[in-house]
């Protein structure tokens, strides 16, 4: 059986994965201002991939017949130095979210609630992914440099980015 304790600490996490989207969001919001519409894309499905983490947390809790509880977030950051710093930002939230992933899963072996751990391997996975990706925007972004080709041809793959969550995720 769950523990209050650990309760805390997945409600927690739902609320800090409604608040990635919305960091998520905010960046789009930029990369659309600015004209990289790709980038804006990417990102607006980010901003989806995190809110589906976090209703996964909120059905898990429900699963237990506990009660989710969703609170207020304070306000992402809005504005960026360029495309290159927006996309640092997002790795470095993402390697918080994962260090608060693997505290919640240390939580729960302390607690040996198996079902959590079970739970929550699947976002110990998601975790390596989501870094992988930002690393290699990051990466690809250096390389660029001030290459508009190359620039114009990330933005467009980026652009092709969508997300559909696998029913059996949910």
């Amino acid at each position: 059986m769950i523990s209050q304790q650990l309760l805390d600490k997945l409600n927690d996490q739902m609320n800090y994965e409604f608040y990635s989207s919305q960091v998520y969001l905010a960046m789009a919001a930029y990369c659309s201002a600015e004209s990289y519409d790709g980038f804006a894309n990417f990102f607006i499905v980010q901003s989806e991939e995190e809110k589906f983490h976090a209703m996964k947390i909120f059905n898990f809790i429900n699963r237990l017949g506990k009660r989710a509880l969703v609170t207020g977030m304070h306000d992402p950051v809005n504005e960026y130095s360029s495309l290159l710093d927006t996309f640092e930002q997002a790795y470095a939230h993402e390697q918080t979210v994962t260090k608060r992933i693997y505290e919640l899963s240390d939580a729960a072996w302390s607690e040996r609630e198996h079902a959590t751990i079970n739970f929550l391997k699947w976002f110990i996975d998601e975790q390596v992914e989501e870094e992988s990706t930002f690393d290699s925007i990051i990466q690809k972004l250096r390389r660029i440099d001030n290459d508009s080709n190359a620039f114009y041809m990330l933005d467009a793959e980026l652009a092709k980015r969508t997300f559909v969550p696998d029913a059996e995720e949910a």
